[in-house]
């Protein structure tokens, strides 16, 4: 089919250069091999967003650099820090969950125990949007304001490891409610 000494110029002449091309080619096309991970539920914590807790105990602590990332339209999740430092240890976990479905799935001492509102929290001054651009600071914190939030302490202050000893920090203007009411705007 194809003349001899065709296949014998490309085997003496190009071999290191077709060798490389397929290879470059094989890379190319394959994600893993060309560095890329595939997608992960750790990628898309874009959201950057530091603010101060209050612990069971009443004491203030943080700030606390919360890295968040909206799962479904009615809930955003956020992993938090003590630090921006790559390695700091994940301290805490908060739910930024749609006022509506919050207040009509928890009791309201489940409520007054562990959840706060974000519009009283984001009107008190204290949260701050990191890493974006003015507009979008104020497009999250409206977003925010609609939203009820619960936090899970994982790791204990001055302990070497988590303990399995899991608290419920709030916000520093949590405020006991005596009803849940759902505002009418509300998402």
């Amino acid at each position: 089919m194809w003349p001899h000494s065709f296949v014998e110029k490309i085997n003496r002449q190009n071999w290191p250069r077709l060798l490389a091309a397929f290879s470059a080619a094989i890379v190319a096309t394959c994600p893993v091999l060309a560095g890329e991970q595939p997608k992960s539920p750790a990628d898309g914590y874009n959201i950057h967003i530091v603010a101060p807790h209050r612990h069971e105990d009443g004491a203030v602590h943080g700030p606390y650099h919360h890295y968040c990332k909206p799962i479904k339209p009615e809930i955003m999740q956020c992993m938090i820090f003590l630090s921006t430092d790559p390695n700091a240890e994940l301290i805490e976990i908060e739910y930024f969950i749609d006022q509506k479905l919050v207040r009509s799935n928890v009791t309201l001492e489940q409520w007054n125990t562990h959840y706060h509102d974000h519009k009283v929290e984001v009107a008190s001054g204290r949260v701050q949007v990191l890493d974006v651009s003015p507009a979008k600071t104020k497009e999250i914190a409206e977003a925010a304001s609609k939203t009820d939030g619960i936090i899970f302490h994982l790791w204990p202050e001055g302990t070497k490891v988590p303990n399995g000893e899991v608290m419920f920090p709030t916000s520093i203007s949590h405020k006991p409610v005596t009803k849940l009411e759902i505002e009418k705007d509300a998402r």
